[in-house]
C-alpha cells in the first residue's frame, strides 16, 4: 500500500499515477535534453527498466507494471552526464531491484528506486562528479512539481518542511557563498522526485513536516561539504529510512491522547 495517502478508489490507480509522474518528470527531461543532450542515456535507462519490470512480472506471474520507466527517467535526469553507461546500468538495476521490485513493486516498499540507484552510484563510483543541469531544466522541474502539487501527489507540507531549514540556515550563515549552490536544478529535481516521492515520504501530516524538515537539514549539512547531487540523494535516502518511524510516532501519540481523553471522560 502506498504511504502517500493517495486513494486509488478516488481515481488514482497505478496507471494514472505513473502517467501523472511521467508527465511531471517528462518536462525537465525535455529541457535537459535541449540543454545538454543525453537522449540516448535516457532511452537506455528506460529500456533497462522495461527489462527488469518484465523479468519480475514473469517471475510473479502478474501483469507488467510501467512505473519503473518513471524511476529510470528520474535517475537518468540526475546522473552526471560523464558517467559510463555500464556504471549507470549497474546502479539503476540495483535501485530498481533493491529499492522497489524486491518488495513487490511500486507502493509496497518504502524507498525511492531512483534515490537508491543514485546513492549506489555515488557510493560505489565517486568519480561520478559534478552536475551540469541548467536554468531551463530547473524551471521545467518546478513546473512538474507544480503539476504534482495541484494533483495532490506531492505534499506541500514536505516541500515547506524541506525549505524551512534551508532558509533558516541561509539567514543564520550570513554568507551568501555558503548557500549559493542551493537554487539549482539538481536540488529542485531531488526535492520533487526523490524526497517528495509519496512512497518514500511520511504519510501522516505531522510526519510530513518532520520528514521534510529532516531532509532539508541533512541537505544543508551535506551540502556544505559536497555536491548538490550527493547532498540531496543521501539526505533523501536517510530521511526515507526514518519516515516509517515518524509515522509510527504520530500514530502512537494520537492513540495515547485518545486514550487519555477517554480516561478523563470515563
Amino acid at each position: 500500500m502506498m504511504r502517500s495517502g493517495v486513494d486509488p478508489a478516488g481515481g488514482w490507480d497505478a496507471h494514472r499515477l505513473t502517467l501523472a509522474f511521467g508527465i511531471a518528470a517528462g518536462l525537465p527531461a525535455c529541457a535537459a535534453i535541449a540543454e545538454r543532450g543525453g537522449a540516448f542515456s535516457i532511452l537506455l535507462a528506460m529500456g533497462l527498466a522495461v527489462i527488469w519490470e518484465a523479468v519480475f512480472a514473469r517471475i510473479r506471474r502478474r501483469p507488467m507494471a510501467w512505473d519503473g520507466l518513471v524511476s529510470a527517467l528520474i535517475f537518468a535526469l540526475l546522473v552526471p552526464a560523464q558517467t559510463p553507461f555500464w556504471q549507470q546500468g549497474l546502479a539503476l538495476s540495483f535501485g530498481l531491484v533493491m529499492g522497489d521490485l524486491i518488495f513487490g513493486g511500486r507502493g509496497r516498499g518504502f524507498l525511492s528506486p531512483a534515490c537508491v540507484g543514485l546513492a549506489f552510484l555515488l557510493f560505489s563510483f565517486p568519480q561520478a562528479g559534478a552536475e551540469d543541469l541548467g536554468l531551463m531544466t530547473m524551471i521545467a522541474a518546478l513546473g512538474g512539481g507544480a503539476i504534482l502539487l495541484g494533483l495532490g501527489l506531492l505534499s506541500w507540507r514536505v516541500v515547506l518542511g524541506f525549505c524551512l531549514p534551508l532558509l533558516a540556515g541561509a539567514a543564520l550563515s550570513g554568507a551568501p557563498e555558503a548557500v549559493a549552490w542551493m537554487p539549482n536544478a539538481t536540488l529542485a529535481l531531488g526535492l520533487i522526485f526523490l524526497i517528495g516521492d509519496p512512497v518514500a515520504a511520511a504519510s501522516t501530516n505531522p510526519g510530513r513536516w518532520a520528514y521534510g524538515g529532516m531532509a532539508g537539514a541533512l541537505v544543508m549539512l551535506f551540502g556544505s561539504e559536497g555536491s548538490a547531487l550527493a547532498s540531496v540523494v543521501f539526505a533523501g535516502l536517510l530521511a526515507s529510512l526514518f519516515a516509517p518511524l515518524m509515522d509510527q510516532a504520530v500514530v502512537w501519540w494520537a492513540w495515547r491522547r485518545r486514550r487519555n481523553r477517554r480516561g478523563q471522560h470515563g
